[in-house]
């Protein structure tokens, strides 16, 4: 009998704020160093909704409103960890802005910018993907 091997899952989050989108410095491996949107894996018996908003808390010091779906990320090669399946969700954030938890440093950044920069992950596509359906 085999054993069941299944994909883990993440949520990553998409906050825009005039123009800027919020990243995080990531402080762990892998792309340590990296700037990636905030987010992380779900925990077993948490829904994805209560896991974006507690990765982004964590992450970042924000309370997350406005929550909606996105997309979905499923490429197999996606996280060098193994196969992860990322929704991923925008919002808007309230509070202070603080890195905490993995995150180094949390800042906004002008998207113009972000569209430049090399994200971890596949997050240039999420963000490009983003921007096509505003």
């Amino acid at each position: 009998m085999s054993k069941l091997r299944t994909p883990r899952i993440a949520v990553d989050a998409i906050i825009e704020s005039s123009g800027r989108v919020l990243l995080i410095e990531r402080k762990n491996q892998p792309f340590k160093g990296c700037f990636a949107l905030p987010g992380g894996f779900v925990e077993y018996g948490e829904s994805l909704e209560s896991a974006v908003r507690r990765e982004v808390l964590e992450e970042t010091g924000l309370r997350l409103e406005d929550v909606k779906l996105h997309n979905v990320y499923s490429e197999p090669g996606r996280d060098p960890r193994g196969h992860v399946i990322s929704v991923c969700y925008s919002a808007s954030g309230s509070g202070t802005l603080k890195a905490g938890s993995d995150a180094e440093k949390a800042e906004f950044h002008p998207i113009g910018e972000v569209l430049k920069m090399d994200l971890a992950f596949d997050h240039n596509r999420i963000i490009k993907d983003y921007l096509e359906k505003k």
